[in-house]
């Protein structure tokens, strides 16, 4: 007996994982909550599930669930899938009611049609709840079929949803509700594809941080481009002994070997010699030609490189185009 006991023990618990697994008691539970807080949030009174089952439906059986004139609101989800929330007639007044008279009524209910303005103004609502539900299963397996969807437009016939819906089975959350303690009961339908277009908790992780590296990388690749790089243009360089450095004075003159005009190097910070050309002028200021082959491995024949502020003529004139960098023109000695 003990044994048998402990069989049917297993057998219990293997199902209840199964079923949470398949997005049962998560989706049945996170919906409850979700839509009692948009409504006290939304509308600033109570909603109360009296029942909820949860089915899977073909689509011609879901298109034979609406009450007539029930307000079937489309919903747009992942990979262009769509669901809809339908409200019956009693529960899409008591919205309406609590929206504009501030009050849920209990009287009879008017036949009508819904309309534009009455899809307008349960949208907030129903964005709402389906905010709150996708946050409720952010670790649970139900997100993958049960996240992902808001409002998109709405229908007062639920015959056009044979176009307009995939053929497929549909995961049906059916829920009888009251709002107001009671002064309105009805029905709140929500239906979705039942085969999850969306991410599951671990993908969606992964997902958001592989959006965050993205982010991450345009964001340090903006930072690069926008540093500057300063380049000295360096004319000569000369070696002398500290004695002689220690005794320069004003009116010297030093014997610079090897320096030209036609032979500027450009250096960076560290003093690597990173291109070279030729001095010249652009628009009043000294310029620098650079050289074909300063530019290794490049195709471009020559580049120009604008370096000084002194008007003076250079070696060169008419360096039309140049672009304007931040450098320095550094030389020592005269001529």
């Amino acid at each position: 007996m003990a044994e048998a006991g402990l069989g049917i023990l297993r057998r219990k618990v293997a199902a209840a994982k199964a079923e949470v697994a398949e997005g049962g008691p998560g989706a049945d539970r996170c919906w409850r909550l979700s839509l009692a807080r948009a409504a006290r949030d939304k509308l600033k009174t109570t909603l109360d599930f009296t029942a909820m089952t949860l089915e899977r439906r073909s689509l011609a059986e879901l298109m034979e669930m609406p009450q007539e004139r029930s307000l079937i609101a489309v919903l747009d989800g992942p990979a262009e899938g769509l669901g809809v929330i339908v409200l019956s007639p009693p529960i899409l007044a008591g919205i309406i009611e609590a929206q504009t008279i501030g009050k849920v009524k209990s009287t009879e209910v008017v036949a009508r049609r819904p309309t534009r303005t009455d899809a307008a103004m349960v949208a907030g609502l129903i964005d709402n709840a389906l905010r709150g539900l996708e946050v409720g299963l952010a670790e649970e397996a139900d997100l993958v079929w049960a996240g992902g969807f808001r409002y998109a437009s709405f229908l007062d016939d639920p015959r056009p949803l044979g176009l307009l819906l995939e053929d497929a089975p549909f995961k049906v959350l059916q829920a009888q509700v009251s709002l107001a303690r009671g002064a309105r009961t009805g029905e709140i339908l929500l239906a979705l594809p039942a085969a999850g277009r969306g991410l599951g908790p671990a993908a969606k992780v992964a997902a958001d941080q592989g959006d965050q590296g993205q982010v991450f990388r345009a964001a340090m690749t903006e930072r690069i481009n926008q540093t500057q790089c300063r380049l000295e243009a360096v004319l000569a360089r000369l070696k002398l002994p500290l004695t002689t450095v220690m005794t320069l004075s004003e009116g010297m003159l030093l014997t610079l070997p090897q320096a030209g005009l036609d032979r500027i190097s450009l250096e960076g910070l560290d003093g690597r010699r990173v291109a070279e050309g030729r001095l010249g002028q652009n628009r009043g200021l000294r310029a620098v030609r650079l050289s074909e082959a300063a530019l290794v491995g490049g195709d471009v024949a020559e580049a120009r490189l604008q370096v000084g502020d002194d008007p003076g003529a250079g070696a060169d004139e008419g360096f039309g185009g140049m672009a304007d960098m931040d450098a320095i023109y550094q030389a020592t000695g005269t001529d």
